[in-house]
């Protein structure tokens, strides 16, 4: 039964959930007993003192629930399982230095800013240069269909784990295209970018790829890290996304789906499924005891890890210029706090009295502001979510 990916699949989901409901409450239990609770900024929104005290650092059991499914049933020696357990662990460490210094050593500012950034622009050069350089980290450029291969067998095949066959090796290459949506042929290639340097802009286009996956990694890590600021809003928010996300990984690791969508088939990338089946079951798992009112929150310590995951992820599987669409809550979360910023200064500097365009930033404490109950936010929010992760799968036909 291991031989298949299905199978493993559902495993790793089953075993993220016991860990993170099971265990996880062992866990809430232990960081209770050594105080490692949440200090709480007075920012005047309704329901906010109860908070005080509750444990943080409750993203530990969203990264074992991770990891351990991962090292129990996918195959570690797979590039793209390394890189994404390499990405969980970095930056759950970031995040957990953060946490720790805010609880233990009672600086409610936490880590400096500037060594998170480079924390963050080092997983990006690991995962920039893996995916550039790594001679396992290919693409087909011919598909199933032109190889004649039955679809059973074609399926037969990807369930027990063979992605190449012999015959056709010689048609992996490597490659900097990507999928983008809106567009007839349905890729792009950021080659492209540096194509005025004529012959050598494929040995000099990592000058440009590498740059982009730590501008991705980091925005959408900070993202998901902004966007965790009521009861899970994050971690479902992250559930539905991830769940995209392996939807994505099956169909772009599978020859036949990938041939009928006309999207980059790319060999070994199936097992990506199993990962992201224990991601999605960690969230979900987690949001047991982080849904309103909350008995735990998953500090910077889950925040950072699970927004760097779910790009990491992207870049690995092509499909990293979605994610503005698929994760569009982490975006205007984002563009919110941007723009508040921007405007206020802009404001102080012209009127000498700084101004705002929402209540409050992040845009979710702008809805608290106007009474909402925060419940309401986050459901309201994931069906956003949900809308938006519709139209990332729709935009493989849409062109």
């Amino acid at each position: 039964m291991f031989q298949y990916l299905s199978f493993r699949a559902a495993m790793a989901v089953i075993f993220s959930l016991l860990i993170s409901m099971v265990f996880g409450k062992n866990i809430i239990a232990y960081l209770r007993r050594k105080q490692v609770g949440e200090t709480v900024r007075d920012l005047g929104l309704h329901g906010q003192k109860e908070k005080e005290g509750t444990p943080t650092m409750g993203g530990l059991i969203i990264i074992s629930a991770i990891v351990i499914p991962t090292l129990l049933f996918a195959r570690i020696e797979n590039v793209y399982i390394l890189l994404m357990l390499i990405s969980t662990i970095w930056l759950g460490l970031i995040g957990f230095l953060d946490d720790y210094i805010k609880i233990f050593k009672k600086d409610k500012a936490g880590l400096s800013g500037k060594f998170k950034i480079i924390g963050q622009i080092g997983i990006g050069l690991i995962v920039g240069c893996t995916l550039y350089f790594n001679h396992n980290v290919v693409i087909k450029e011919e598909l199933a269909k032109a190889q004649q291969i039955p679809v059973e067998i074609a399926l037969k095949n990807h369930e027990s784990g063979i992605t190449t066959l012999p015959q056709y090796a010689k048609e992996e290459t490597k490659s900097l295209k990507t999928t983008i949506p809106f567009v007839k042929d349905n890729q792009f290639d950021y080659t492209w970018i540096v194509s005025s340097l004529g012959i050598h802009s494929r040995k000099l286009a990592w000058i440009i790829f590498i740059p982009i996956v730590i501008l991705i990694v980091t925005a959408v890590s900070n993202g998901a890290n902004i966007t965790d600021g009521i009861d899970g809003l994050a971690t479902g928010t992250s559930a539905i996304i991830g769940t995209v996300l392996g939807i994505l990984a099956y169909l772009s690791g599978n020859t036949v789906f990938a041939d009928y969508l006309n999207i980059l088939f790319i060999p070994n990338s199936g097992e990506l499924v199993i990962f992201m089946a224990a991601f999605v079951g960690a969230c979900v798992g987690f949001l047991w005891y982080n849904s309103y009112p909350a008995q735990v929150f998953m500090g910077d310590t889950g925040s950072l890890a699970l927004g760097g995951i779910i790009a990491v992820f992207a870049i690995a599987i092509r499909k990293e210029l979605l994610l503005p669409i698929l994760c569009g809550v982490f975006l205007v979360e984002n563009v919110s706090v941007m723009m508040q910023v921007g405007y206020f200064k802009y404001t102080k500097k012209k009127y000498g009295e700084g101004r705002r365009i929402f209540k409050m930033a992040p845009l979710h404490h702008h809805f608290q502001k106007m009474h909402m109950h925060e419940s309401k936010i986050v459901s309201r929010f994931w069906i956003v979510g949900i809308m938006l992760a519709v139209l990332t799968i729709a935009t493989l036909k849409l062109r």
